[in-house]
């Protein structure tokens, strides 16, 4: 089934922890029981290598290390989501590939952000994320999250659902979350209704 023929997912997405032992190292076992529990607790999907996933203290190796067990052993259950968040558009489509070749239903990217004050423009932010769009074959979510500290407009959200192929999901966990989705919402109706704008509704 292709991404575009594919039905919206929907329920429950929790990010999985990643699971260390006592020496800090990769527990993939405890790993493995853990991802058992959030699926047999009734999760419609998972998400992994989120920030709640500690992915910023995995080394490229245990990344690659936990997406492959945890992909591996879901086995197609539910749908497994992976955080490919990175600074570069050319690491984050390229984590985005591997991602899909392991089986990943879908990919959550933030913005571009690098420290407290490193951060893009909304034209540059399109450019990273059609880069990672048109490697891949699978939806991406956008993560408009307050770690990254990069301002994401209704605008720009609802333009880069309408023009960038992929763009298919929001995470929404800016301040005043409610009223960006509303926002979010009205303007996805607005470009679906408008012949020839759009090619899905915003969601």
């Amino acid at each position: 089934m292709t991404p575009t023929a594919q039905r919206p997912y929907r329920g429950v997405f929790p990010v999985a922890p990643t699971i260390f032992d006592e020496r800090g190292d990769l527990d993939l076992a405890g790993q493995r029981r853990c991802i058992d529990f959030m699926i047999d607790a009734g999760s419609n999907g998972l998400c992994i290598l989120a920030n709640f996933s500690e992915q910023f203290v995995l080394t490229d190796a245990e990344r690659e290390q936990v997406m492959h067990a945890v992909l591996e052993h879901v086995a197609g259950r539910v749908p497994v989501i992976v955080t490919t968040t990175h600074f570069s558009s050319r690491v984050c489509a390229a984590r985005s590939r591997q991602a899909q070749e392991a089986g990943a239903a879908m990919v959550m990217i933030m913005p571009p952000y690098h420290g407290a004050t490193i951060r893009v423009c909304e034209k540059v932010i399109f450019e990273f994320y059609r880069v990672v769009s048109d490697a891949i074959d699978i939806p991406i979510m956008i993560q408009d999250a307050p770690v990254a500290g990069t301002p994401l407009s209704v605008d720009l959200l609802s333009r880069m659902a309408r023009e960038i192929p992929r763009i298919s999901y929001f995470k929404i966990e800016v301040p005043m979350a409610a009223a960006k989705l509303r926002d979010l919402i009205a303007a996805g109706a607005t470009a679906f209704k408008a012949p020839g704008t759009a090619k899905r509704p915003s969601r």
